[in-house]
């Protein structure tokens, strides 16, 4: 099978479970976490006037937030389970965004289409990550932003030291009688497929900077402490040894 299939079978498996974590997020503090940090980097965007391009949006819970609150959001994702997750999770907002089964690698847009492009924890999961990065600053408009929130998910893999943190958070999880975000899942074909995306053995955002760079004549900005702002608790105390950093690119 090849590896596009594999993640996509994964994934397949896994619609209606991350949806349900998608619908944990919608119905806590997490929903205003996370709008709130999105808006702080939108400001000076009129909404209305703003075309938003959420890529790999899963149960489409950032499309969600940015259709509320106004934006012209078009949401795609590899995935048809997912996207039908999606769709009911958005209830009444699901006819004011436009849904896409598509590949983040091969984006069908033209160039220069969105005001913004967004994306959350799908960086590090694709085969050709490089490549997706060029069709995300091509469909961007001049003035444009990207934001791309990730994490060095599975570089335990490879590297000894993030082994033993990671090991660390899963005896935390267990003191703390929390669910295990990792254990809850198909552990065995994620780490499967982990070992065979490049960027599990990559030391990120150092890798993201240096390949965007080559897209955007303007400074690649790293934001490393925006877990902070965003996750739960339980996420903190789930993934201590795997910060998720925010990329910002302006075209």
């Amino acid at each position: 099978m090849e590896l596009l299939d594999k993640i996509e079978e994964y994934w397949t498996g896994r619609a209606e479970g991350y949806s349900q974590v998608n619908q944990g997020e919608l119905a806590t503090e997490q929903r205003e976490k996370w709008k709130k940090n999105l808006m702080s980097h939108l400001k000076g965007k009129k909404p209305e006037e703003t075309k938003v391009l959420d890529i790999g949006t899963g149960p489409g819970f950032f499309a969600i937030i940015l259709a509320e609150a106004g934006y012209q959001v078009t949401a795609v994702d590899y995935t048809e389970e997912m996207l039908k997750e999606a769709k009911q999770n958005a209830g009444k907002l699901a006819g004011k965004i436009h849904w896409q089964q598509m590949d983040a690698q091969n984006l069908a847009f033209a160039s220069e289409t969105f005001d913004v492009v967004v994306s959350r924890n799908l960086t590090w999961n694709l085969e050709k990550p490089e490549k997706a990065y060029g069709e995300w600053i091509r469909v961007l408009k001049k003035g444009g932003i990207l934001l791309n929130y990730d994490a060095n998910w599975y570089h335990h893999l490879f590297d000894q030291e993030k082994r033993r943190a990671y090991e660390e958070d899963r005896a935390r999880v267990e003191e703390l009688q929390l669910s295990d975000h990792y254990t809850c899942t198909d552990i065995d074909a994620m780490e499967e497929i982990a070992r065979e995306v490049p960027l599990s053995r990559i030391a990120r955002p150092t890798w993201d900077k240096q390949v965007l760079g080559q897209f955007s004549p303007n400074q690649v900005l790293v934001e490393e402490e925006v877990w902070k702002e965003v996750w739960s608790e339980e996420e903190k105390a789930n993934y201590q040894s795997t910060p998720m950093f925010l990329i910002i690119v302006e075209k």
